[in-house]
């Protein structure tokens, strides 16, 4: 063999080599990153806890001046169908007298057509000093303003969920809600 040839052979195999090394560093890299998504993707919700963090309620079966209790994800919420004199001690309020100031309107969501329903009003159902759960009018107890009552430590909240006396201190949180058509919510977590 001459020295041509084997020159020749020997950048042969020396870019064979080199290709051998790139694929195998290549089909490496390709490895490591499925592996990766799997362990990454291992950690999202899976499909049956996704659909338990979100709910539809038909609010036209709560009656006027009652309250449905709903359990999305282990968490309780309200949906209360207020009266208009609900309604109207609700907006009556003077906004900057109550310790977390929130007006009634900013409570509400908007319905498809972008009116309120004033008369439904979502709100989380847990007192916001330390989380128990309130009684209001399907318990028989409104507390002092007409909306919920926690009778574990005196917190008052109005007929808007805003808290007007005792310990808690903010408003019962409105959830992540919106109308599907006007009269079924969703609710999501």
């Amino acid at each position: 063999m001459s020295d041509a040839q084997n020159t020749t052979h020997e950048a042969i195999d020396e870019d064979r080599r080199d290709f051998i090394h790139i694929a195998t560093a290549a089909t490496a890299v390709a490895g490591a990153g499925a592996l990766a998504y799997v362990f990454v993707d291992q950690m999202n919700a899976a499909s049956d806890t996704k659909a338990a963090s979100s709910l539809e309620v038909d609010v036209s079966k709560v009656p006027l001046g009652g309250e449905i209790r709903v359990l999305i994800g282990g968490k309780p919420f309200f949906i209360r169908h207020r009266t208009q004199a609900e309604i109207s001690a609700a907006e009556s309020v003077d906004v900057s007298t109550l310790p977390d100031p929130q007006t009634d309107d900013e409570r509400l969501r908007p319905l498809p057509d972008g009116e309120y329903n004033r008369a439904i009003l979502v709100t989380s159902g847990s007192c916001t000093h330390l989380g128990c759960v309130p009684v209001g009018p399907a318990q028989g107890n409104t507390g002092d303003f007409g909306g919920w009552y926690c009778p574990c430590h005196g917190s008052h909240y109005d007929t808007s969920g805003r808290i007007r006396r005792g310990p808690a201190p903010s408003n019962l949180p409105v959830p992540d809600y919106r109308y599907v058509s006007p009269t079924v919510i969703n609710i999501s977590l």
